[in-house]
């Protein structure tokens, strides 16, 4: 039996088990006593806000998705959203400063999967930097085509991040002291206050986190900054102003960009261990990026059954890269060649208004819910790109790192290049149909209309015009089907399509990515579950997918010199995730994800010559990745736990003659419950100091961090 058919009989297996015991049998029920409730990220009746704007749960939605709420968060002791995502069901995300946002899911990379920030969509996933955990009140995920919900992109997934907002609690104070390996420290508050006495109409909320790292890589110095601040208030009854203010920064001295392979580079990648954290970049290398946001929120509640939202947002940044960047050993492996000098600036401004209506009522007797409205906003990016090529050869054992600006062409200075603006103007509508007292359909559609000018500033050719103009009016959606097998299992289908730049970003890409080309389609078929066992005390999700991306940007297979529309993409996976009270002390949450990516169509220039990558896997996605927690209270003040995670290899090129081994991490932690409002918990990563690759490229590994242990000091009043 294959993996497809294998999958099939799990999923129909499992949910006509739980409509069984539903029916016809009565379990032994297990009361809790003397604990709360672990955290968990498999979390069904919450509502969520990335799988609909009808404010449907988790299993309301057909659709698989993934929840890390605040208390989640906290309890896995993720320091940075990237730590955050990586516990999601199916995702792989690594942060090497040229790529601060990759993420590959259901086998797609990159802007292919849309990073939102509080439903905002940036355009560019090196937008999507980690950012301190401290300042996110939850991360939501949901697999496949959403185009429909959030713009151009999207067709393997949406991640939408959601900052902390002030609540109409009377008054919430935070605070975190962290220090461990690498002198990594933390130190972090919150706070939110009404502005009055009992009846107060104003509320407000402030945080702040500091973090520093020495990093586990030589002369890798990392400071960041985050603070966030909003401002509630009750107008009147129906009304409230919410206004919302985030300033995030981030540094790094000499980042690290990876560590070459040794040679001859046999199928599977190695790095010399003993150089394992070398640090090959210039001694003044440098990272920084500035952010700002600004949003105001008005929420009118127009009826019982009708509200309306308006969100006016302002997004600005300035990214800043002096970097070497590429390594590789010479033959013998005794010297290291250094190459790919990069001086870079991106100033990016986003300013949108989005305007959400959603009504409740009666359709044809049948129950009926609305959501819909309109998005538009303008993008602005100004690039300035300075390069150069092979720069020198240093001994891996000795070596004086040098300066950028001793490097030919360096010390010029930023030099502006090309200009982007791209404007978005957008409609969309959903709707939840009640068919059945069992049955509910929902559809979704958006229209969006793209126009995109590039000025370029530097040298005019035919493939670098002085000035193109290009627009697109993408129009996707979705179907789904939800059914009730009973009050606890439920069976989903849906079909849903995708619309996104056939390569690159429409923040960077060149007239050779979209100049001449339409939008990439994407289409997707899924069907799945989501259901609780053995009275409550377990619940699960599982989910059956297939999706196919076409007419990405190719090579012409008989001029490599050419970009032609041909390109296809098959993704076929199965993905799994549940929780489950084993015991009055013991909670057990899994998840596991398997996908099968392939071109089936792709030809790359090698040489000057057109090679077919049919039936090839795409960089960096792995075909398995699974993780677990077992957390064991010993009594009610002091809990214990370990966690693993397995991320299967990878390969590093579109030939699929380098591979990056698999891995697995285990991490122990204990928490200890001091009294009601403080607790302190020791943890410890990566038990078994794993060398591994978070992300391989050409013939660079980029390293994951070795043991680490670190302790915390959490607050509550």
């Amino acid at each position: 039996m294959n993996k497809k058919n294998t999958a099939l009989v799990l999923l129909f297996g499992a949910c006509q088990s739980v409509w069984a015991a539903d029916q016809a049998v009565e379990l032994e029920t297990l009361t809790v006593n003397g604990n709360e409730e672990q955290p968990s990220g498999v979390l069904l009746d919450t509502p969520i806000k990335t799988g609909s704007r009808l404010g449907l749960t988790a299993r309301e939605t057909p659709a698989s998705v993934s929840v890390a709420d605040r208390a989640v968060i906290e309890a896995r002791g993720a320091k940075d959203t990237q730590d955050v995502i990586n516990a999601m069901t199916g995702i792989n995300a690594s942060a090497n400063p040229g790529y601060g946002g990759f993420v590959t899911y259901r086998g797609f990379t990159q802007n292919q999967i849309t990073q939102l920030f509080n439903g905002i969509n940036l355009g560019y996933s090196s937008a999507a930097r980690p950012v301190d955990a401290w300042v996110m009140d939850r991360v939501e995920l949901i697999g496949g085509p959403s185009t429909f919900l959030y713009g151009a992109g999207a067709v393997g997934g949406s991640i939408n991040y959601i900052s902390k907002l002030a609540s109409r609690e009377q008054q919430v104070l935070e605070g975190r002291l962290r220090y461990g390996s690498f002198d990594e420290s933390e130190v972090a508050f919150g706070v939110n206050q009404a502005l009055g006495g009992s009846d107060a109409n104003h509320f407000m909320r402030l945080d702040f986190s500091r973090g520093h790292s020495n990093g586990y890589i030589d002369r890798n110095d990392r400071d960041t900054d985050s603070l966030a601040f909003s401002l509630l208030s009750d107008l009147t009854p129906d009304l409230s102003h919410t206004l919302a203010v985030e300033y995030l920064e981030d540094s790094e001295d000499s980042p690290y960009w990876g560590s070459p392979i040794l040679k001859p580079t046999g199928r599977s990648m190695e790095i010399d261990e003993d150089r394992r954290f070398e640090n090959y970049n210039v001694a003044d290398g440098r990272y920084e990026q500035r952010v700002r946001w600004l949003r105001s929120i008005l929420d009118y509640r127009l009826s019982d059954t009708t509200s309306l939202q308006n969100t006016i947002y302002h997004y600005n940044a300035q990214r800043d890269y002096r970097n070497l960047e590429q390594y590789a050993y010479t033959a013998n492996n005794r010297l290291v060649e250094r190459s790919a000098s990069l001086l870079q600036r991106h100033d990016q401004n986003v300013l949108g208004n989005r305007l959400e209506l959603s009504h409740e009522h009666a359709l044809f007797g049948l129950n009926s819910q609305w959501a819909g409205g309109f998005d538009i906003s303008r993008m602005r990016q100004t690039l300035h790109p300075r390069s150069g090529g092979g720069y020198d050869s240093v001994d891996p054992d000795h070596f004086d790192p040098g300066s950028f600006d001793d490097i030919p062409g360096m010390a010029a200075g930023l030099q502006k290049q090309r200009r982007h603006e791209v404007k978005t103007q957008a409609l969309f509508v959903e709707n939840r149909l009640q068919l059945s007292e069992r049955l509910a359909l929902l559809s979704g559609l958006r229209y969006d209309y793209l126009d995109m000018e590039v000025t370029n500033y530097g040298t005019v050719s035919a493939t670098s015009p002085a000035f193109f103009e290009r627009s697109w009016e993408p129009l996707s959606g979705r179907l789904g089907l939800v059914y009730d097998l009973s009050s606890s299992a439920n069976l989903y289908l849906q079909y849903s399509t995708s619309a996104d730049l056939p390569a690159g970003a429409l923040a960077s890409a060149t007239y050779s990515n979209v100049g001449l080309f339409d939008l990439s389609k994407g289409e997707q078929w899924e069907v799945g579950s989501k259901f609780d066992f053995l009275d409550g005390r377990g619940s699960a999700t599982v989910a059956l997918y297939q999706i196919v991306r076409r007419d990405f940007a190719v090579r012409d297979s008989s001029n490599p010199n050419l970009m032609v529309q041909a390109g296809q993409q098959t993704s076929r996976g199965i993905e799994l995730a549940g929780k489950l009270q084993v015991t009055e002390r013991l909670q057990a949450e899994a998840n596991y994800a398997y996908v099968d990516a392939q071109y089936d169509e792709f030809n790359e220039a090698v040489g000057g010559v057109s090679v077919s990558r049919e039936g090839n896997n795409p960089i960096n996605v792995p075909a398995s990745v699974a993780n677990l927690w077992l957390t064991y209270s010993l009594s009610n003040a002091l809990q214990v736990g370990t966690d693993a995670r397995y991320v299967a290899s990878v390969y590093a090129d579109n030939a699929n003659t380098l591979k990056a081994p698999s891995y697995t991490l285990y991490g122990l932690f204990a928490r200890y419950r001091i009294d009601e409002h403080t607790a302190l918990t020791a943890r410890l990563r990566n038990l078994t100091d794993e060398v591994y690759a978070k992300q391989a490229y050409g013939t660079q590994y980029y390293m994951g961090a070795p043991r680490s242990f670190d302790v915390s000091l959490d607050l509550r009043f």
